[in-house]
């Protein structure tokens, strides 16, 4: 009979699956699915080329089909809006409303965030990069898209007309630093 070499997978997956269904069923609050919550939090933090409902589906792992009804319950019920891409105007880039920022105060997943807090510093620590490694892992293995924030990618570069200055490599387009914390479907991970 052979040994598992590392007992400890089981346990990674049984409790990253129990997290999850318990992350699931806190996201049925204030009218919204966990789709709808996981759409919001999504065009919240990403920057302006990521704001498209083919850049959310494959965020969210979905077809464009379930993003486009999730889209839509959205801006029924006035959290998300779709305007015109100012470059091209076929394309639509999706907007979070006030009112949709107002209701990400109420996050259902600030209870994980909050819990998560009383960790031991280490202990989140590990945590965090045992995540990003399992997360880039299941990437890799399933060729899906990596998202990331352009603080930690290698596209971004410094600027010369500053020290605290930095732009896309991809585009050359200039960044504040809210636009280096958001999420990027062109995301590249450093070396």
């Amino acid at each position: 009979m052979k040994t598992d070499a590392n007992p400890l997978k089981s346990d990674v997956a049984d409790l990253l699956n129990r997290i999850g269904r318990a992350t699931h069923c806190l996201q049925f609050v204030s009218g919204l699915n966990p789709a709808q919550w996981d759409a919001l939090r999504y065009l919240a933090r990403a920057n302006q080329y990521s704001r498209s409902p083919t850049a959310l589906a494959e965020f969210l792992g979905t077809t464009k089909g379930t993003v486009s009804q999730t889209i839509r319950a959205l801006e029924n019920k006035g959290y998300v809006r779709r305007d015109r891409h100012r470059a091209d105007g076929r394309s639509v880039t999706l907007e979070v409303t006030p009112a949709g920022t107002a209701l990400l105060e109420f996050d259902p997943i600030r209870q994980i965030e909050e819990a998560a807090a009383k960790l031991p510093g280490e202990t989140g620590a590990a945590m965090v990069e045992g995540l990003n490694s399992l997360m880039a892992e299941l990437q890799s293995r399933y060729g899906t898209r990596v998202f990331g924030a352009c603080e930690r990618c290698g596209h971004l570069k410094d600027s010369a007309s500053g020290t605290d200055s930095f732009r896309c490599g991809l585009n050359g387009d200039s960044l504040t630093s809210i636009d280096k914390s958001r999420i990027c479907v062109k995301f590249r991970a450093s070396r």
